[in-house]
């Protein structure tokens, strides 16, 4: 169906509007019934937490639908965000308002079916999102904190859905990841300021490649450490019954160190997501790191 440029929407038109491609990040939600080594003998914890991806994932696309609006006039300046299907007004805001309605019905719908506390999870983490599209995404740091407690409530979500204690360390190394994540996503602003002249987010204002750098630097070495003392602390390898996980480590480190040489040479950290799926050194590290994991949980007798 085509129509004016304003009314005009096609089937790949919305998916870029919901972002699809988005929903990878929703998989944090089985982290914390992979490590418990129940992936395979929790059958329904494990349906449990297909209906909660799809229910995180309709609730974030409708937060991603409203950030769009919010931001139309700065994704036109933004030289990859003004093919956005708001920006470019390939999707007209009246359609958008309907399936960012659907959405939150079936999202929130799902959860109330689900768990109560998972209800209350993904209620607090739409309104910390909520919030920083209507302003906190402008005050700096602030906005890279709520990005990487997003990534908290995935987590945290994944073990009641699957009624699995989460371990502090799992929650620690998920913050520390999606800070460095959003710390390089930040950098990537910088650099398109530096390149167009044109300030792509105010909070980008009160940031600048040095202090990006040296926290970036900061964070990774501070995953790093933290994954050594996770994969050889008694609590893991008594409870995975193994004292190789230390082993991964090796998996950890080379992607950190792909992921800053896309961010400090390249200059291109701007979508994380887009790197997992086209970068191959770091499909490579992640691949391997989930394989050696599963061998050492799953099939101890290797």
């Amino acid at each position: 169906m085509q129509m004016s440029k304003a009314g005009f929407w096609s089937i790949p038109a919305v998916l870029r509007l919901i972002r699809v491609h988005q929903w990878v990040k929703n998989l944090f939600l089985f982290l914390p019934i992979f490590f418990a080594g129940q992936l395979f003998n929790n059958i329904t914890g494990f349906v449990h937490l297909c209906y909660a991806f799809l229910s995180f994932s309709f609730i974030a696309s409708s937060i991603y639908i409203i950030n769009d609006y919010q931001d139309i006039e700065e994704d036109r300046r933004h030289p990859v965000k003004k093919n956005r299907p708001l920006a470019a007004g390939t999707v007209s805001v009246p359609f958008a308002a309907i399936i960012l309605t659907v959405l939150f019905i079936t999202g929130f719908g799902i959860a109330y079916f689900l768990d109560v506390w998972f209800l209350v999870i993904l209620g607090a983490y739409f309104i910390f999102n909520l919030s920083y599209s209507m302003g906190l995404k402008n005050i700096p740091l602030v906005d890279i904190f709520i990005i990487a407690l997003g990534f908290l409530f995935r987590t945290l979500a994944g073990g009641v859905v699957a009624d699995i204690p989460v371990s502090q360390w799992l929650m620690i190394m998920v913050f520390l990841l999606a800070l460095f994540l959003a710390l390089a996503k930040r950098r990537d602003d910088i650099v398109l300021h530096i390149s167009s002249g044109k300030h792509m987010r105010k909070s980008v204002k009160n940031y600048n490649l040095e202090f990006l750098g040296a926290c970036l630097t900061m964070i990774s070495g501070i995953i790093i450490v933290s994954y050594i003392m996770y994969t050889i602390s008694a609590e893991v390898t008594t409870r995975l019954d193994s004292h190789n996980i230390y082993l991964t480590s090796i998996f950890v480190i080379a992607g950190l160190m792909r992921y800053l040489q896309i961010t400090m040479v390249e200059n291109n950290s701007g979508s994380p997501t887009k790197i997992l799926y086209k970068d191959t050194f770091i499909r490579a590290t992640v691949i391997s790191w989930i394989i050696s994991f599963y061998f050492i949980i799953y099939l101890p007798e290797f």
